[in-house]
């Protein structure tokens, strides 16, 4: 057997440090939606201009040069405006620079493993640790070709990074490349034109403590009244004094409503965003502040009443229930989704299911949940995984951040911590140690399921692999050998089984049997008579 790698210890995930939350603007006049169009494009094409400022300056960027291009957006705009306008352009080229570096990456690794495969002969077998060569010349030369393509590639991306330069595209890259493909996106060009020009509008105003309802720009009181200060080009669409717009309609969140009223009315910061959905032509508007951390559980006390392990897979979430020994109890569970579809399809099938999960870590009294810390950004490689599609596609589409973050978010809310652990052999270890034992002939265990397992012991501190079977000549009651999983301090752990009446055939199991409670009923002689009280005596033949 090969080295092992590694493993990391345990941690308890952190909690969320901020909210946001999504209403919907209803019953919008003809007047105000024309509003909203004027200034979400007005801006729109202010940020586009900072964008470009801001990606010429590349690694000279300053201090002094974001002070000098919020200078010149204020008298287009506002003060508050244009501070709003370059963080937005600052964090989105940040973005773009941790993108080129994954990017830089996923070159390097397709490169690595071209080499290497290069270099063995022409259809030798792979093993697990590393892989074959290609199986036939014409795939060595095709493969040898596209080297060059990827060393080409990782050249010119490490060069932009040197000196800075990014690439973006305000509204998407995938918008931008189905305007060519408008038949197969079955869009007209003026719906791909007006979903184009929404997606670069920009209308979001960060929060300022101390200010009037916590936003002096997006300004939204407790009662649900929306108004908006408008740029200094578009006052006079104002409704109102001092250059603002009151909207018809009134807001109101449904989810931590009562928290954001409580901060707005305390003045304190929140960050609002107008944006309209396209394809439902709708306008929606998201709220969003930060919260103090919660104060991190210690591992020992968020597992003092026990884990639930969870193992997350294409379609589902396999979890189950263990004690503090280590001991799987219950049946197994199973939370299905379904990740085909759209975004907002595939985000509410995760909330879903981790609702579910949730629900049932309370019901079970259970203050941990153990996930795997996964991270597929090199798993998934073209180069690595060569002709199995299918299986890229599969663990592309696993939302293995999102889910995380999202439990993460969820639980603290619910007094339950999640704790992550190292994946590596999970999946092996617990098919190889728990999967045949804990299956029965009423239930069939599957290797993800075993997989929860060996997840939550791992969580807990307990090796995956269960205690090594004594021989057969010593596992008797009398010997009291086991290989199930108790604390050295659990009275009678090595002690014999308790006794259970019935037949011990291999037709019939103990306690199965039709007859198995009562002993008498075996037809044996010299029975006790302590049974006697509950029989029923036969009854006569005549009266």
């Amino acid at each position: 057997m090969g080295e092992l790698r590694s493993f990391a210890a345990p941690s308890v995930a952190s909690g969320p440090s901020g909210v946001a939350v999504r209403t919907r603007l209803k019953h919008l006049t003809p007047d105000d939606e024309e509003m909203l169009r004027l200034v979400g494009a007005h801006l729109g094409s202010l940020a586009s201009r900072d964008l470009k400022a801001r990606c010429r300056d590349a690694l000279e960027h300053s201090a002094e040069a974001w002070a000098v291009r919020k200078r010149e957006l204020t008298p287009l705009s506002s003060s508050r405006w244009a501070g709003s306008i370059t963080k937005a352009t600052h964090d989105q080229w940040a973005l773009a620079r941790r993108c080129q570096s994954a990017h830089i990456q996923n070159l390097e690794a397709g490169v690595r493993t071209i080499r290497f495969r290069l270099l063995l002969p022409v259809g030798q077998k792979g093993t697990k640790k590393a892989p074959g060569g290609y199986r036939s010349a014409r795939e060595w030369h095709a493969k040898s070709r596209r080297l060059r393509v990827l060393e080409d590639r990782l050249t010119a991306a490490r060069a932009d990074r040197e000196v800075g330069l990014v690439h973006v595209v305000r509204g998407g890259k995938r918008l931008a490349h189905t305007r060519h493909h408008l038949e197969e996106a079955q869009l007209t060009e003026g719906a791909w034109r007006g979903r184009w020009e929404a997606e670069r509008w920009f209308c979001q105003a960060d929060g300022e403590s101390g200010k009037r309802y916590g936003n002096e720009t997006i300004r939204i009181s407790p009662d649900g009244e929306v108004s908006i200060r408008l740029p200094a080009p578009l006052a006079y669409l104002a409704n109102a004094p001092h250059g603002r717009y009151v909207l018809a309609c009134r807001v109101v969140f449904a989810h931590r409503g009562v928290e954001w009223a409580d901060r707005a009315a305390a003045d304190r910061a929140v960050a609002y965003r107008i944006h309209r959905d396209t394809g439902r032509d709708r306008w929606y508007l998201t709220a969003s502040w930060q919260i103090p951390p919660t104060p991190t559980l210690s591992i020992e006390a968020a597992l003092g009443h026990g884990v639930i392990g969870v193992d997350m897979n294409a379609d589902h979430l396999a979890a189950w229930r263990l004690d503090i020994h280590g001991n799987p109890t219950g049946a197994p569970r199973r939370f299905f989704y379904d990740l085909t579809g759209s975004v907002g399809h595939r985000d509410a099938q995760v909330r879903h299911a981790l609702t579910r999960l949730l629900h049932w870590a309370r019901r079970c009294g259970v203050k941990a949940i153990a996930v795997e810390d996964l991270d597929f950004n090199a798993e998934k490689t073209r180069e690595k995984h060569g002709r199995r599609k299918r299986f890229r596609q599969l663990i592309s589409g696993m939302p293995t951040g999102k889910l995380r973050g999202r439990l993460s978010s969820m639980a603290d809310q619910t007094g339950i911590a999640v704790i992550a652990v190292d994946p590596a052999y999970t999946s092996k270890w617990g098919a190889q140690h728990w999967q045949k034992p804990l299956t029965s002939t009423t239930r069939k265990t599957t290797r993800h399921d075993a997989a929860a397992v060996a997840i939550g012991r791992r969580a807990q501190g307990h090796s995956i692999r269960r205690r090594t079977t004594p021989p057969p000549a010593h596992r008797s009651d009398e010997q009291g050998h086991r290989t199930v999983q108790a604390g050295p301090g659990v009275p009678g752990r090595e002690g014999t089984r308790p006794r259970i009446p019935g037949p011990r055939t291999r037709s019939v199991p103990p306690g199965r049997g039709a007859n198995a409670g009562n002993q008498n009923a075996q037809h044996r002689p010299g029975r006790s008579a302590e049974h006697g009280f509950w029989q029923q005596d036969s009854l006569p033949l005549s009266l």
